[in-house]
């Protein structure tokens, strides 16, 4: 009988610069269309308006304010049906890799998406609007994006204008197969368990995409339980500390913080300051100070508020207001702190 492999015992330092890494946010990357989908490899959550803009300007050098819509970007309702931009070439592994395995509830994806198909007859249109002339609930369409076949754009403002594109050649399968190898990359060390509430999927469905990538995995025990890596993250993991960005803003639902249960423990060991950062309502933005989350940020037009959980030097202060400035927000921005305590 094959013996399972010990458990490779990991730090919290080790695995908070992995994430870091893979979420490429202790050194930006070049500019240009592989960074994008690079930055996008687990999607970009913009429920929250621009937040997608932002998690990219952590990322990727020279984002401006219209970056979010550039040409080799799209967006849907992706994970627990969030707005989400991701890369256009990725548009099944976050549609088609979150299709429910169960065919009523397949059916039920695919028989909206023709309904709707029908009615937009090649236009587009305010989601409520469709929802109405319809005669469902517009929050009902939502469903039709599990095909891969709806997009939508929400400037913030208004209802997002949804719109019918051809359906994915990728097998459901293989989509979600991809959708669990990159969460398992970008989210890991992890669990099935976390996975289902990330992707919004069934319980059941996330145990079995775990075990469909078992070839690829390797058992690790972290400071909060045991959990799964990606093998080939193994040298990643192992290397020696690298120097950690000076100050990131990583806005509301950024993947870097994307966290529920014991896996926030891990991010934020204290439970008073996890109240603060992942609050029962519209979450504040985090704010890495030498790659540790020092507090937290929201904005008001060009204001920017920073709520600080420790005492900062002069020169880390200065890094966060440089940051802060730099986001690609109509300017000039305003930077205001206070202390938490």
């Amino acid at each position: 009988m094959a013996r399972t492999p010990a458990r490779l015992p990991l730090t919290r330092p080790q695995i908070l610069q992995f994430r870091r890494q893979a979420g490429a946010l202790d050194a930006r990357l070049p500019a240009g269309v592989r960074s994008l989908r690079r930055a996008a490899w687990a999607g970009l959550q913009d429920s929250s308006p621009r937040a997608a803009l932002l998690s990219l300007h952590a990322r990727v050098t020279g984002v401006t304010a219209q970056s979010w819509e550039h040409r080799s970007l799209v967006q849907l309702w992706g994970p627990r049906y969030n707005d989400y931009v991701v890369a256009a070439r990725d548009l099944a592994v976050f549609s088609l890799g979150r299709l429910p395995e169960h065919p009523r509830r397949a059916s039920r994806a695919r028989d909206t998406a023709a309904r709707l198909h029908a009615h937009l007859a090649g236009g587009r249109q305010p989601f409520g609007l469709a929802g109405r002339e319809m005669g469902v609930p517009a929050n009902s369409l939502r469903y039709a994006a599990l095909t891969g076949r709806v997009l939508l754009r929400w400037d913030g403002a208004r209802q997002p204008d949804v719109w019918m594109v051809p359906p994915p050649t990728m097998d459901a399968a293989q989509a979600r197969l991809e959708l669990t190898r990159r969460y398992v990359h970008v989210f890991g060390p992890t669990t099935p368990a976390a996975f289902t509430r990330w992707a919004g999927i069934a319980a059941k469905e996330a145990r079995d995409a775990f075990a469909r990538l078992a070839p690829e995995l390797l058992p690790v025990r972290t400071p909060i339980g045991d959990a799964w890596m990606l093998a080939a993250d193994e040298p990643a993991m192992r290397a020696a500390a690298a120097p950690a960005a000076p100050a990131r803003f990583l806005p509301s639902g950024d993947a870097y913080f994307l966290l529920w249960g014991r896996m926030r423990d891990l991010l934020v060991p204290d439970a008073r300051r996890q109240a603060q950062l992942w609050t029962p309502r519209v979450w504040p933005g985090a704010l890495l100070v030498g790659g540790e989350v020092a507090g937290t940020w929201r904005r008001t037009g060009p204001l920017v508020s920073i709520d600080l959980w420790r005492r900062v030097s002069p020169a880390e202060w200065a890094a966060v207001e440089a940051e802060a400035r730099s986001l690609p927000l109509p300017g000039p921005i305003v930077v205001e702190r206070s202390s938490g305590g």
